[in-house]
């Protein structure tokens, strides 16, 4: 099985591509299980900023030409020219270090790694997530695991919602006497009024397509709930609009925000889109009054703040390194065992038969202590003879070298890698021995 990773993030695709491949749970399932077909796996993590499909397949030419289709059909062919590609242990490397946030907009923010565990339990659920890419994930969480231990990269990382508040609190030096209206309650809006509560915030209004998780969510922050159908008559009172939520569609348009205009005198409205697809249509900026930020605004704000980040991303990056080497030692040693089985028992077979025909032509002539010396000499023989070819298959490195020479053991000697040791008897290897 080899790996492969095809995908597009906030590095090599605007959000107006992004948004394209911006899937719904029943799509994604879908997605899946068109390119999960045994004995190809395959994994989906979509997030706001990245959508990255990890595929496991004999037949890796194949199976990128299937990902290659489905993400077409599904974004349209304008999204292929934003795609990058990464395979076998850099596809590994890629996904350790997705999981670690250190391919992240915002380094070390933590929220990541509870989205690729989802996509995780996603595929699993779905039967497109099997043995091969279990293992890879268990691999890189992990990892991730180990990065927030032993690296300062998380401690007071911002997160795409604290960027957007930031950005808030600067456009209007402070929110202490602002009205702020919060459009969604998942779990970017959480993180968004929890930011907005820190940030002095004492006016706020949480509204929502289901009016109880408004109620929760106002509950939690000390806002007020309202019904979404009062959406517009909130905005003619808001200074700050942040919104995040799963519409396929625009929820404010230039038309419908401008036609609250005249109701607010016009005064300046700062409104900032977590959602995608976009919940503020791109011309609403257009608007004199109106100051609108998407995400790949707010990626603009926070490239400055990284810099105090990066001597710790250099850091989790040696671990990264050092998890998947050891991830993939461990495949090719698994890979390599069935090979090294069977080949002792090969030599094995081969050394007991020799010596039972040698002992019978001898006869009676030796005692008992020279019969197992006679044994234990073709013991020795087949140990030492298989010593280097054995610490040879067990200390390789990158995955492929461990392939090759454990391919290279099965033809050399006639060994069926298909075939459990315990499967073949004393008389096949013989046989086989004598070849």
């Amino acid at each position: 099985m080899e790996f492969l990773c095809m995908g597009l993030s906030h590095r090599t695709a605007p959000l107006s591509v992004r948004e394209r491949l911006a899937l719904a749970e029943t799509q994604q399932v879908e997605l899946l299980r068109r390119l999960a077909q045994a004995p190809h796996e395959a994994l989906l993590v979509s997030t706001c900023n990245r959508v990255e499909l990890y595929l496991a397949s004999p037949d890796v030419a194949r199976a990128r030409a299937g990902a290659l289709e489905e993400l077409a059909r599904w974004g349209g062919p304008e999204t292929l020219e934003h795609l990058y590609e990464h395979r076998g242990e850099d596809a590994l490397v890629h996904l350790f270090r997705v999981a670690a946030s250190l391919d992240s907009m915002v380094l070390g923010e933590a929220q990541i790694l509870g989205q690729v565990k989802d996509a995780f339990e996603r595929g699993q659920g779905s039967g497109a997530v099997r043995g091969e890419l279990t293992r890879v994930c268990a691999a890189a969480f992990g990892c991730a695991k180990r990065v927030r231990t032993e690296t300062a990269i998380g401690r007071s990382a911002t997160s795409m919602a604290s960027a957007a508040v930031a950005l808030a609190s600067k456009v209007f030096d402070g929110l202490g006497d602002k009205t702020v209206l919060l459009v969604g309650a998942g779990e970017m809006s959480e993180l968004a009024a929890r930011h907005l509560k820190q940030a002095g915030a004492s006016r706020m209004f949480v509204t929502n397509r289901t009016l109880a998780r408004a109620e929760a969510l106002a509950a939690e922050v000390g806002a007020t709930a309202r019904p979404f159908e009062e959406l517009f008559a909130l905005l003619a009172q808001a200074d700050v609009v942040v919104c995040g939520t799963a519409s396929p569609l625009p929820l404010f348009t230039q038309e419908n925000v401008g036609a609250v205009g005249k109701a607010r005198r016009f005064r300046p409205l700062f409104m900032v889109d977590l959602a995608v697809p976009r919940d503020i249509a791109p011309d609403v900026g257009q608007l004199d009054w109106v100051h609108a930020y998407d995400l790949d605004d707010i990626q603009k704000f926070v490239a400055d703040n990284a810099a105090a980040r990066v001597e710790e991303a250099q850091k989790a990056g040696v671990l990264v390194a050092q998890e998947v080497a050891r991830f993939v030692r461990e495949r090719a040693v698994r890979q390599g065992v069935p090979v090294l089985a069977q080949l002792r028992q090969r030599g094995e077979a081969i050394a007991r038969a020799e010596v039972e025909r040698t002992l019978s032509s001898l006869g009676d002539s030796l005692d008992d202590k020279q019969r197992k010396s006679i044994e234990a000499m073709a013991r020795a023989i087949v140990n030492k003879l298989l010593h280097e070819p054995t610490a040879r298959l067990r200390a390789v490195g990158p995955e492929h070298e461990g392939n090759r020479l454990a391919g290279a053991a099965a033809e050399l000697f006639g060994l069926d890698e298909s075939t459990p040791p315990n499967k073949q008897g004393p008389n096949v290897l013989i046989q086989g021995g004598k070849g």
